[in-house]
């Protein structure tokens, strides 16, 4: 999972984030990491010009995956590097989500169907990406989702 790409253009606004320069980036970023509810994860994550670059250590396949979510969906963030973030070894061993980006017109309902071949899934993809969405009509277009295995 190294580079995960984001729509620049979408996402949370954070005012100064990505200024050049900006000395206070990562406490930002955890701040953000931390208020969309995903606690305060053992992790450090740098700004490169558009992209974010995380690294550190998380508790769990999923905490990793939303934490490259939250801090993607950052309206001016093009992409993000895991490359450097870890999943503790005590961690059950699942398998990796795979994320999608949704597009214009779409529900979680329309994303369930294209991904799972079934729209009354979409309360697992809405489960699978709290506490980020807090509502599943509260999408917006170019929001990167994680979307869990089928089972």
């Amino acid at each position: 999972m190294s580079l995960i790409s984001f729509v620049k253009e979408a996402g949370e606004k954070l005012i100064d984030l990505l200024t050049p320069g900006n000395a206070n980036a990562e406490e930002q970023l955890k701040k953000h990491v931390e208020s969309v509810g995903l606690g305060n994860p053992d992790i450090t994550a740098t700004v490169e010009g558009d992209k974010v670059v995380l690294k550190g250590e998380v508790a769990s396949q999923e905490e990793k995956e939303k934490v490259i979510l939250a801090a993607g969906n950052i309206e001016g963030v093009a992409s993000v590097d895991a490359d450097g973030l870890t999943v503790a070894l005590s961690a059950v061993v699942t398998e990796a989500a795979q994320f999608v980006t949704v597009e214009k017109g779409e529900t979680l309902s329309a994303i369930s169907l294209r991904v799972y071949k079934n729209a009354n899934l979409y309360n697992k993809i809405f489960e699978a990406n709290k506490p980020m969405l807090k509502h599943p009509d509260k999408i917006y277009v170019g929001q990167v989702l994680r979307i869990p295995p089928k089972e």
